[in-house]
This record gives C-alpha cells, sequence and structure tokens, in this order.
C-alpha cells in the first residue's frame, strides 16, 4: 500500500461547487486531495448495493475453441472466461483504434 502523506496541519476547507460538476472534476484533477483530506482517518467501506456493470449472454462457440480456450487459460492461471473477456477487449480496443486512424486519414 502506498505511504500516505503525513498532514501536519489541519486540512483546508473543501470548497463548495455550486456551478457543475465539471467545475468539481477540474478541481480534484489539479489539486493534491492529501491537502484537503486527511486519508489517515479514512474507512475502507463495500458498497454492496452497486449493480454490476456486466452483462450476462449466452454464446455458442464450437467445442475445439473452447478447449483450445482453456488450454490458453491455464498456461496462464486464469479462468477461461475471463480470458475470453481479456481477448475480447484487446480486440475491441485494436478495432477501434484502427477506425479512429482510418477516420483521420480521411
Amino acid at each position: 500500500m502506498k505511504d500516505l502523506p503525513v498532514i501536519t496541519k489541519k486540512p483546508k476547507p473543501i470548497p463548495e461547487f455550486k456551478s457543475s460538476e465539471d467545475a468539481e472534476r477540474e478541481f480534484w484533477a489539479t489539486h493534491d486531495s492529501a491537502e484537503y483530506i486527511d486519508w489517515r482517518k479514512g474507512k475502507r467501506t463495500m458498497l454492496s448495493k452497486l449493480k454490476p456493470s456486466s452483462q450476462m449472454i449466452s454464446i455458442r462457440l464450437p467445442k475445439p475453441m473452447i478447449d483450445h480456450l482453456k488450454l490458453l487459460a491455464n498456461k496462464r492461471d486464469v479462468p477461461y472466461q475471463s480470458l475470453l473477456k481479456i481477448f475480447l477487449a484487446e480486440r475491441l480496443k485494436a478495432e477501434l483504434e484502427r477506425g479512429d486512424a482510418q477516420r483521420r486519414r480521411r
């Protein structure tokens, strides 16, 4: 765990952001929160009521493909579904980047 900075003086008051969320985002992007919050007093919490951001799908794959995926996953010591998600994410990123590059060339 990263060492937290030692606060030797009273934290600064956090300003009120009445105008917009963008103003608050900009403030925290340019200021160190350790000047405003004594993180040593922070407590860990579980956000158990958050809904998962994933959606279950059903997909039919050829058995040999699944067998190969399981073999690769076993070599990497990860569950095969997780490896499949990694492969999908990598391919999606590559396709999106390729599409962005093609649009820039036009």
